[in-house]
């Protein structure tokens, strides 16, 4: 059911260039075509992001969602882009749901140069909560950016709500991951668990 005072912020990650076949295109096509508000932004410099301009774009496109319930999705390295930005937001610019999706591990970026400089950025359950009412994390137990058990404990251990995927990889188009209804589904019902694809 639409919300009229609903309003949705969908982030990429790295070398993401929002091919029409990924998820997130999917669910920003599905939204939009249920009536929804969606933002979907194409930060610059996808190959080699720069973290201020990516919070600082991340930071205008907040404010252009207005009013009403702000809801955000982020994938991969859109994760640790959300949790710095989170640190700055005035109160004002709280947002009321997030879905954090397949986060890279912070070790792993520091292994790339072109993305070396979000490696810093660690979860903060503080600046998760000043940030948003509600998160959410889902996550594959064999994620190639996040080796080992994966996310899921790291962020179950700081409170957050969690669903682990096995055997999901990263979660994007290479793990099979075109349109997701499950995902669809939590955008309008926060209380949906996320399942895979």
């Amino acid at each position: 059911m639409t919300s009229p005072g609903r309003r949705f912020l969908v982030l990429h990650g790295w070398q993401n260039h929002r091919p029409a076949h990924h998820w997130q295109w999917q669910l920003v096509e599905s939204l939009r075509r249920a009536g929804e508000l969606v933002l979907y932004p194409q930060f610059p410099e996808p190959d080699r992001p720069v973290l201020a301009t990516w919070s600082e774009l991340l930071r205008a496109e907040l404010a252009q969602l207005g009013d009403g319930e702000r809801v955000v999705v982020a994938h991969s390295l859109a994760v640790p882009l959300w949790q710095h930005t989170a640190s700055l937001l005035a109160p004002a610019e709280r947002v009321d749901r997030v879905l954090l999706v397949a986060p890279p591990a912070p070790e792993v970026l520091a292994g790339h140069p072109e993305v070396a400089a979000f490696a810093a950025i660690r979860p903060d359950a503080d600046a998760l909560c000043r940030a948003a009412a509600s998160v959410r994390l889902v996550a594959s137990d064999d994620d190639p950016y996040w080796p080992g058990a994966g996310a899921v404990p790291v962020y179950g251990a700081l409170g957050v709500e969690t669903d682990l995927l096995p055997g999901q990889a990263h979660l994007d188009r290479e793990a099979g991951y075109g349109r997701w209804p499950a995902v669809e589904q939590w955008c309008l019902d926060p209380a949906t668990r996320l399942s895979p694809r």
